[in-house]
């Protein structure tokens, strides 16, 4: 298989991740510095940064209700990084993002195939949020939501607002760019005071406390593979 697939199917990092890693040179094969494309095999010694990775690993996939405050990475050096907070003995990483100062729902796994699977955009699974901003807004406000603002000079899809009070409102998006939701309130004037993720896909954040993680149920992760066209038994 590819070096990338192997990083992937061992629960290490994203194919992305490690294409990045094997271009900096800090991927051997048997000794040899890897290049982008090699193939493994069972018998070969894969290292990063020296150190001969282990096969075999369980996949895992779970859910988290992210504090403010917790940063969405898996760089160790970073404070109340991700993965120290949730302390897992495997090597899981977060299956997309959730700003510092946002809450709220988080996958992670040790399934590198997965991720491309559910960020890609065309497959246009939901994410749900609760968001608080600085000032009262009308319905015109929840209309240019919902049609779609421009930042950074590209227009975002258009999505789905309800009304939840004065300040605070419901959106559903169908794409996750950086910092979307705050920048499409910025666009329009306003400010977010709090965003919370309640939902990506089928999973919801409910029963989980802030700081704390499960792994995905059976139906939960059975949906999940069948919305991926996956086998229902592929973690099993």
């Amino acid at each position: 298989m590819r070096i990338n697939k192997f990083f992937t199917e061992q629960g290490l990092c994203s194919r992305r991740e490690a294409d990045r890693l094997i271009a900096e040179g800090r991927v051997t094969i048997n000794g040899r510095v890897a290049k982008l494309g090699d193939q493994v095999s069972p018998q070969d010694a894969v290292a990063r940064d020296g150190v001969v990775l282990q096969r075999g690993n369980r996949a895992v996939y779970l859910k988290y209700h992210k504090p403010v405050g917790v940063t969405t990475t898996t760089e160790p050096h970073v404070r109340r990084n991700i993965i120290a907070e949730i302390g897992h003995t495997a090597r899981i990483f977060p299956i997309g993002r959730l700003d510092k100062d946002s809450s709220g729902l988080i996958l992670l796994t040790n399934d590198g195939d997965i991720v491309n699977e559910i960020l890609r955009v065309e497959h246009g699974h939901e994410r749900e949020y609760r968001v608080e901003v600085d000032r009262e807004f009308d319905e015109t406000f929840l209309a240019r939501m919902a049609r779609g603002v421009t930042i950074l000079g590209v227009p975002t899809r258009p999505c789905t607002l309800a009304r939840l009070g004065p300040r605070r409102f419901r959106i559903i998006l169908t794409e996750g760019r950086n910092r979307q939701i705050r920048r499409m309130c910025q666009a329009l004037g306003y400010r977010v005071v709090s965003l919370h993720r309640v939902r990506i896909m089928h999973i919801t954040i409910d029963g989980l406390h802030a700081g704390q993680w499960m792994d995905l149920t059976h139906d939960e992760r059975s949906r999940l593979f069948r919305a991926l066209g996956r086998p229902a038994d592929s973690s099993m």
